[in-house]
């Protein structure tokens, strides 16, 4: 993998230079602030919602990265810029923004940050299978976050429940993605990306209080109102994916993503959906890319 040039505190250096001290609380404590977005043929692609999604995510956590939400804007953009010499060979990248409380005994006297801006390859080739025949989802037995001990709008790297929930779907269906509840038993997200499912020809899809505020999932609720397509924001049970005639994710990368399964039960007739495959067909229209095409492109 190329050795890709970052922003690093202040710097521009490879990749390979970016290290965070052992003693920061980023590593010590999972205390990380970050971001992701993902470019188009080259050129990024809702860095605004972005941005502001992180600066509230900053705000609320109480850390200060040192740079304005517009310098950090500015230097997400130049990134890119300077490693455009190498995105022919993956395609297209995420950009990411990660800001810890840096090294201190006490959160509330740490510091100072550490602040980063990289690019990776998206690895679309993975999401190949899904657009043919549909992912399948297992729904874990560990549970998200609840909202009282930490808000699921922030977007943060305390995760171990996410790295559990991976491996408890993994030992039912070593292809499924994990879907979690709420502890309420209410479907909330995945582990990196959104959840939809359509019944009666509306787009169904858990409200924001128990999960993240996803840009796809902003997309695909802007896309489904350009379509026409009527959109219902509500608690979700196990009940209702199984008994849907659509399932799909939103995530950065793949944009949209079918789903075919649940829990090895198959969704209606085990094929992508209508509608899904209407917000993809808009999705790639809005960036001028077709996302299937390039998936496969890369398979």
């Amino acid at each position: 993998m190329a050795d890709y040039i970052s922003y690093f505190n202040g710097e521009w250096v490879p990749l390979s230079q970016v290290r965070i001290d052992p003693d920061d609380r980023g590593f010590t404590t999972g205390d990380v602030v970050f971001d992701v977005e993902r470019t188009f043929d080259g050129k990024t692609f809702r860095m605004n919602y972005h941005i502001a999604r992180l600066y509230r995510s900053l705000q609320y956590a109480r850390m200060d990265p040192g740079l304005s939400p517009d310098e950090m804007h500015a230097i997400s953009e130049e990134v890119v810029t300077r490693n455009e010499d190498t995105r022919a060979e993956v395609g297209d990248y995420y950009i990411r923004q990660f800001v810890t409380r840096g090294k201190g005994i006490w959160a509330h006297s740490a510091g100072p940050p550490s602040v980063c801006v990289r690019v990776s390859p998206i690895d679309l080739g993975r999401y190949a299978p899904a657009y043919s025949d549909g992912l399948h989802a297992v729904i874990a037995r560990t549970r998200s976050y609840s909202p009282e001990s930490l808000d699921s709008k922030i977007k943060h790297q305390s995760r171990m429940n996410f790295e559990l929930a991976e491996i408890e779907a993994g030992d039912v269906d070593p292809e499924a993605w994990p879907l979690l509840l709420d502890l309420n038993g209410n479907i909330t997200e995945g582990t990196s990306n959104n959840v939809f499912i359509v019944t009666d020809g509306v787009i169904r899809t858990p409200g924001d209080s128990t999960i993240l505020q996803g840009g796809s999932r902003n997309m695909v609720l802007d896309l489904a109102k350009q379509l026409g397509i009527p959109v219902a924001q509500e608690e979700l049970q196990p009940y209702d994916l199984y008994t849907s005639r659509e399932v799909f994710f939103s995530r950065t990368g793949p944009c949209i993503l079918p789903v075919t399964k649940v829990d090895n039960r198959m969704v209606a007739d085990g094929k992508p959906g209508e509608i899904t495959q209407q917000l993809l067909a808009a999705w790639s229209e809005t960036v001028g890319v077709n996302i299937v095409d390039q998936v496969m492109s890369m398979a």
